[in-house]
């Protein structure tokens, strides 16, 4: 199986940072990105920012993070809704995946997965899922989604942030070995390198399958 490298930031892409990366770590070929802005948290992402990435054959993973809590199926439909109206204000295709950010200290059940994975099928984007399968409820709660829908198993792709390494480039990346949680999931992507201290990215590896279906 074919691992691509990429990086993530909350800050937007400009070429200064695009500079920093390429000179400090090589050339990422997708970039997660934020569909909104989340005060002292993340930059939303722009239409602008996305022709730049595009100008350098450089694909977009969207993630939307405007949410603090991940509980009952009310609310995931809410969010999910919500991920959906910025993703097509932004001109992003159908059929590309949109990633729920869920941070290890969130509160999460199965209903709210079940919802996003839901909600996204029916949009005609594909969920998928920032997790941290070791610390906090992520585990319990899709595991428990899975029993109630196999459709989330099968549809669902999960990014996990587990283990944390350290950032690389492209040539000196880990062997794609992400944690995962305790029942099958497509666990296609994997945040590796948290922080870095030269350019204000994170370092990811990701399923060639998943890459193919970014924007």
């Amino acid at each position: 199986m074919a691992y691509v490298w990429g990086v993530d930031s909350a800050s937007p892409v400009d070429n200064r940072l695009l500079q920093c990366v390429l000179t400090r770590f090589g050339k990422p070929l997708f970039w997660g990105r934020y569909l909104s802005t989340v005060p002292r948290a993340a930059s939303g992402l722009t239409r602008a920012e996305i022709a730049f990435l595009h100008r350098q054959n450089i694909k977009v993973l969207p993630i939307y993070n405007a949410f603090r809590s991940a509980v009952g199926y009310g609310n995931g439909k809410t969010v999910a809704r919500e991920a959906v109206r910025y993703a097509l204000r932004l001109g992003i295709s159908r059929g590309t995946y949109l990633f729920a950010n869920i941070e290890h200290y969130f509160r999460i059940d199965e209903g709210w997965i079940r919802a996003w994975v839901d909600t996204i099928r029916m949009s005609g984007y594909k969920p998928g899922i920032y997790h941290d399968p070791i610390r906090g409820q992520f585990s319990k709660a899709f595991c428990s989604a899975v029993k109630k829908d196999a459709r989330v198993r099968r549809e669902t792709v999960l990014w996990s942030a587990q283990p944390e390494i350290t950032t690389t480039g492209p040539r000196n990346a880990p062997a794609f070995a992400p944690n995962r949680p305790p029942c099958r999931g497509n666990v296609w992507a994997w945040q590796y390198g948290r922080d870095s201290r030269v350019c204000p990215i994170d370092t990811n590896l990701i399923d060639s399958r998943l890459y193919n279906q970014l924007f």
